[in-house]
């Protein structure tokens, strides 16, 4: 009965054995008042299977207050459901038209986010229930006030009912990490100008905070609105700045020459980004409110940039420290940008001269942002839209088997499809064997207890909330075969108190179930039968190939030279939403061992690096770096592409053809080395070769044998991550824009 969720912190026997009483007292305490004080029937009816739809069959992330939070934003949708679905009953084709169309719409809004998507599945089942006998439009309004009363019992369980403790919340776990950006960006202003080991490790444990995958589904910004965005773009700007602080080239032992000293000396750059990421860990954290250290951080990154574009050529050493010293100035602007967008929303102030490719979303309306995320995802390479397709057309396929024969309690059929199916035929398979046997075992024991207790109302009603409590909190912890067989049980007793029944319930039950199972095991095998785990492949590789082309494009625009102008890098933003996407759900299928050594988020991480990195360059302009210096730019750019490509190589390789490449052993980057005195060089050069660098950072640890993620074998988390993107990007999950920073 339960849906497909997440198999860490929220099903420990303790948080579910909250969720059991709350669900069981709600759907019972409505049950019973609208049956035996109010004699309404089909009030009762829906009154109890709406509360256990948004409770049992949904997995609504987060603590009783955050679900109660959806469950009141989604009880108009759930009474627009009620109605449609009450009219469009009347006729077979009519409801399996409704049937193919909102099913698809309910399922695809899985990717607007986790909160989003865990209610789907209680609201489709809130469409189902009036799809099927009695067709009385008439009593819609005795339904409404039904499912409403038990929805709003629901609600003031999960409120009030054993609340938990929420957890961190990702906005507070960003300030953290900005917190300790800004401790960071203070010790590299101090002799010797570099971060301890200690520092260094305290940076990437703080960056790693932040992986969407260690937070718990609620708190992870992933939804389409502004806030959510602002948010994960925060994480994203906070992750690159603290990266970059990590791998800040060491300063230059000999100091600047006397007669030509920087205009802007570095340790006055890096003192503004400490105040300025103090200031924005302080308003994320809700303890100041001011943005004046931003301000000035902006107006030292331009002095300081314009004063390197009009020095004289430098160094190696001291050109590369001064290029990846203003990269720790841009990401710590896009921080302190997105934190005062993640705060204070459309009246956050977005500056004049802030990237609007990369802060697209400041300022828009909640349906424009919706549009994007959703729009972003209709085509046939989205995970979102694969899972929409095959469980629309399952129930379809089950409604028209279940108006066409005329299946006594059809609901149920119809119920198996929606609670049965999975992203993988295989794991489809091996679901309905289990849950058909727990099925074949409750309807047993249900047709024992149905023909010894006979007509006796009475001990149906006493043995009710016992019998749905043992079956929401032994469900969800002993399997899909428990909560099959305990919720057979359930449904009995329910019936037995709404008509006369005989054992045969229980064989009806069984006909339902079995009949549910087939369906949704024939759509598992038509409709992408693999799930997520050939697209992750398929996505990644397309991704890390998009990289290597815009690395080649964006280093040729460099060493050109020429205006800035604004790049075309949209294949690179759409190919980066599909992985991630399809990263988000392949979380939640079986690992094969047997899949190759890549960390799937390193290649997202570093799609945004790309992607940021490139505009920044791009938009800049600047003059040509020379032929010596391009060469230089080109033979590093190639090895990085080349890195990237036989990345996509393996990446894209099956068990079928794990034969492919290993990228560890690509060659080195061609070209004049990039470590000879290159005599006179424009600032332009380092910046690009900062980029670069970072860049070959990162492909190693695409293919790194310890990533941490550990997201490609059996070891990997086993829940789904819900549909924000691994990296949780503004918009990882929809919309073709920039994300900015990773």
């Amino acid at each position: 009965m339960c849906a497909e969720h997440d198999g860490r912190a929220d099903r420990g026997p303790s948080v579910v054995t909250r969720r059991a009483l709350r669900t069981t007292l709600a759907a019972c305490v409505s049950f019973f008042v609208c049956l035996y004080a109010l004699d309404r029937p089909v009030a009762a009816t829906y009154a109890l299977f709406a509360a256990v739809s948004m409770a049992a069959l949904s997995h609504i992330p987060g603590t009783g207050r955050q679900r109660a939070a959806v469950m009141v934003k989604a009880t108009p949708v759930a009474w627009l459901l009620l109605t449609i679905g009450t009219y469009l009953a009347i006729r077979t084709w009519s409801a399996v038209v409704g049937m193919l169309l909102i099913g698809f719409a309910l399922a695809f809004v899985a990717a607007a986010g986790p909160r989003a998507g865990g209610a789907a599945p209680g609201l489709q089942l809130l469409y189902i229930l009036p799809c099927f006998p009695p067709y009385a439009p008439d009593t819609l309004l005795e339904r409404l006030v039904g499912a409403t009363f038990g929805l709003v019992l629901l609600v003031l369980a999960e409120v009030f009912l054993l609340p938990e403790e929420p957890g961190p919340t990702y906005r507070r776990l960003a300030a953290g990490a900005a917190g300790t950006a800004a401790r960071c960006a203070a010790e590299l202003g101090r002799a010797p100008y570099t971060l301890s080991a200690v520092s260094a490790e305290t940076a990437r444990a703080a960056g790693e905070s932040l992986r969407p995958f260690r937070i718990d589904e609620a708190d992870r910004p992933a939804g389409p609105g502004l806030h959510d965005r602002a948010l994960a773009h925060v994480g994203l700007a906070a992750r690159t700045l603290l990266s970059r602080m990590v791998n800040l080239p060491p300063a230059p032992p000999e100091p600047p020459p006397p007669d030509r000293p920087p205009k802007v000396p570095e340790a006055q750059v890096l003192a503004a980004v400490a105040r300025a990421v103090t200031e924005a860990s302080a308003l994320l954290d809700g303890t100041a409110d001011t943005t004046e250290a931003a301000d000035a951080l902006r107006r030292v990154r331009e002095e300081a940039a314009s004063a390197a574009a009009r020095e004289p050529p430098t160094t190696v050493a001291r050109g590369r420290r001064r290029a990846a010293v203003l990269e720790v100035a841009d990401a710590a602007v896009a921080l302190t940008t997105a934190a005062e967008l993640a705060v204070r929303g459309r009246h956050a102030r977005r500056p004049a001269d802030a990237d609007a490719g990369r802060f697209w979303y400041a300022g828009q309306l909640a349906p424009r942002l919706w549009w994007h995320r959703m729009a972003g995802h209709a085509g046939p390479r989205s995970v979102y839209f694969q899972n929409a397709v095959r469980i629309s057309l399952a129930l379809a396929a089950a409604r028209t088997v279940a108006g066409v024969d005329s299946l006594p309690h059809g609901f149920w059929a119809m119920l198996a499809v929606l609670s049965l199916t999975r992203t993988t035929a295989s794991q489809t398979r091996a679901t309905v064997r289990v849950a058909i046997a727990g099925t074949l075992l409750g309807a047993l024991v249900t047709g024992v207890l149905l023909a010894l207790i006979g007509g006796h109302t009475t001990l149906y009603a006493i043995a009710l909330p016992f019998v749905m409590l043992t079956a929401f909190r032994v469900g969800p912890v002993r399997g899909v075969g428990w909560a099959q067989g305990m919720f057979t049980l359930v449904v009995a007793f329910v019936f037995a108190q709404l008509a006369p029944v005989t054992w045969q319930l229980a064989e009806v039950r069984i006909l339902n179930v079995v009949i549910g199972s087939l369906i949704g095991v024939v759509f598992g095998v038509l409709a992408w039968p693999r799930g997520a785990q050939r697209e992750l492949h398929r996505a990644v590789a397309l991704l890390l190939t998009r990289e290597a082309e815009t690395v080649e494009r964006t280093t040729a625009v460099v060493v050109e030279g020429g205006p800035g102008h604004t790049p075309d890098d949209q294949p690179l933003q759409h190919a980066l939403i599909m992985a991630e996407s399809a990263f988000a759900q392949h979380q939640s299928e079986p690992r094969n061992t047997e899949d190759p050594t890549t960390d799937w988020q390193a290649a997202m991480i570093t799609g945004h690096h790309v992607l940021w990195g490139s505009r920044r360059l791009i938009v800049r302009g600047g003059p040509a770096v020379g032929p010596d210096n391009g060469a230089r730019l080109d033979g590093r750019a190639a090895g990085v592409a080349t890195r990237m490509r036989e990345a996509a190589e393996r990446a894209g390789a099956t068990p079928e053809a794990s034969d492919a490449p290993d990228p560890q052993s690509a060659p080195p980057p061609g070209g004049p080395a990039v470590d000879d005195p290159p005599g006179a060089s424009s600032p332009r050069f380092f910046a690009a070769l900062a980029w670069l660098d970072s860049l070959t950072v990162d492909v190693g640890r695409i293919t790194a044998s310890d990533h941490p993620s550990g997201l490609s074998g059996p070891s990997g988390p086993s829940g789904p991550s819900g549909p924000s993107g691994p990296s949780g990007s503004p918009d990882s999950s929809g919309s073709s824009r920039p994300a900015g920073p990773a």
